[in-house]
């Protein structure tokens, strides 16, 4: 079975492994052993209770229990920019008018802005390619909403994600060639990786002082304001699924979009149930073709997986294998998700 399941110490080498596998682009997922071993051990922390609030976060690997591959990973910020200013592009419209001329214009301006401090942030989302079939791509996305819905009492009203935005055919950004890069001075990557591990004390000191007029810029680094990069299309339309949705903030380098909402509204909060667990008997096979997201209740060693079947009469059944690689046994709860829309 494939689930997704907190870190543990144990799992370093196996992260650094994976890593190699990113290339360039994902700057918060590199192979880079002590970095790494400093996020296992700072989500350890957050589940034991000892972070700060400004450090809490959590980190998750994707287990094939069959093999003990660790085959992706993804993560969840509790609070950002709580010691880091937390920077976005506030997509805003300024309007010109002149009743003598009968001039009327609108135009869209970006403003700096620390709106998203305080939100939970849903990031660090990587599938190694000799898994991107069969919804494990959505497993991984959506384990994350199932451990918030679990454990709702541990993150803030709001949630966002940070999507990257457009490239062109030559890999770079349009609208950091446009705007960034006449005034960071450096490589649209290393600002990216600077930020990214904390080092932010540059954008406060060279980011523009005033907003940046959208219609001032060239047709192609406008054109970016607020598009997804090819490639995160399938990310952006399950987090949309899940209800987070654009409301007029980009990324300050790529300008892509921000999606975000209220935690009370994704939909794993309002839809998943907690059930017994049933096992199923040999060759007692599911005839449904129904799927679930399913996962335990425990905070220390959560897991998360996808089995056939719906809840029925309180309760939900799986495999006595299944069963263990969720690491729960016949009575105990799970949390459990169909992933079909509820009709009506």
């Amino acid at each position: 079975m494939i689930v997704v399941r907190v870190v543990q110490t144990g799992d370093v080498d196996a992260l650094v492994a994976l890593a190699q596998e990113t290339g360039p682009g994902l700057t918060t997922f590199k192979p880079d052993r002590d970095a790494l071993a400093a996020r296992v051990e700072r989500s350890r922390r957050t589940l034991e209770g000892h972070a700060e609030p400004h450090e809490e976060g959590y980190f998750f690997v994707m287990e094939d229990t069959a093999t003990g591959d660790v085959a992706g990973v993804c993560g969840i910020e509790t609070a950002v920019g709580l010691e880091q200013p937390f920077y976005n592009y506030r997509v805003s419209t300024v309007v010109h008018a002149s009743q003598d001329l009968g001039i009327w214009t609108r135009m869209h301006a970006l403003n700096i802005s620390h709106d998203l401090t305080g939100y939970a942030e849903v990031c660090s989302l990587f599938l190694s390619p000799r898994y991107r079939t069969g919804g494990v791509g959505g497993l991984l996305s959506r384990s994350r909403f199932m451990f918030i819905a679990q454990f709702r009492e541990r993150f803030p009203q709001r949630i966002c994600a940070e999507l990257r935005g457009h490239f062109d055919t030559e890999g770079t950004s349009p609208f950091w060639r446009a705007v960034g890069s006449h005034f960071y001075q450096i490589d649209f990557n290393a600002a990216d990786y600077l930020s990214s591990h904390g080092r932010k004390s540059f954008l406060a000191e060279l980011m523009p002082r005033y907003p940046v007029y959208v219609d001032l810029l060239p047709e192609e680094a406008q054109a970016c304001v607020g598009l997804t990069h090819s490639d995160t299309i399938p990310a952006r339309r399950m987090l949309e699924a899940e209800g987070l949705r654009y409301e007029n903030h980009v990324d300050i380098f790529d300008a892509g979009p921000v999606l975000e909402c209220h935690v009370a509204d994704l939909r794993t909060v309002c839809e998943s149930v907690v059930v017994r667990v049933a096992i199923s008997e040999a060759g007692q096979a599911d005839a449904s073709d129904a799927r679930s997201l399913v996962s335990n209740t425990s905070l220390d060693d959560f897991r998360c997986g996808i089995a056939t079947g719906v809840p029925h009469d309180g309760a939900f059944r799986i495999t006595a294998d299944e069963a263990a690689a969720l690491d729960v046994k016949a009575g105990d709860p799970v949390r459990v998700l169909p992933l079909k829309h509820r009709q009506g």
